[in-house]
């Protein structure tokens, strides 16, 4: 007897949507896209460019399903892939604002330019995204995802140690910021 999409587990999906399974496919993503779109928030800090990074994702996977092979979570290799989605987008979007001249004045206008930030915790997650790749990727993935040292190693393909040196050196880090900014 074959379970409906709702109770079947990721790898039976998997194996489906790996087969030409559309519905199995799309139960994925209808399942994952929470994840996906919550990864690329913290990433990027905007709902417009999280939508935008999760949509990438699915076509993403769309392509990149029948690669996958299961040596490790699912969800570990869905993140690693929200984590390129976010790169790819910071990378193009730092292109295309060194095209504009006028930076200043189009961020203001388009209410991307810097704004005060209320919410403690925003502030915070807004220091995060301050931080250099692997630090703001260490911390993203171990206090936004909840995700242990080890596996936040895997997401990131390094050693579980340097993940916890990453983190060490992102907290000195953050002091400093948040104190810069009168938050702590």
């Amino acid at each position: 007897m074959m379970l409906d999409d709702s109770e079947a587990s990721d790898a039976e999906l998997i194996g489906r949507a790996r087969g030409g399974d559309r519905g199995a496919f799309g139960r994925l993503l209808e399942r994952h896209y929470g994840f996906v779109y919550r990864a690329a928030y913290r990433w990027c800090g905007r709902k417009a460019d999280a939508e935008d990074i999760a949509q990438d994702v699915c076509v993403r996977l769309g392509r990149a399903i029948r690669d996958y092979r299961g040596n490790g979570a699912f969800t570990t290799w869905l993140y690693a892939m929200t984590l390129n989605a976010s790169r790819d987008m910071i990378r193009k979007r730092a292109r295309d604002t060194a095209k504009t001249e006028a930076f200043g004045t189009y961020a203001l206008i388009a209410g991307e330019g810097p704004a005060e930030v209320q919410d403690p915790t925003e502030a915070l997650w807004a220091a995060v995204r301050m931080l250099p790749d692997k630090q703001r990727d260490a911390v993203l993935l171990v206090y936004g995802e909840g995700l242990s040292h080890a596996a936040a190693a895997e997401v990131m393909a390094i050693s579980e140690a340097t993940v916890s040196w990453h983190i060490h050196e992102a907290k000195k880090r953050l002091k400093v910021l948040m104190r810069s900014a009168g938050k702590v």
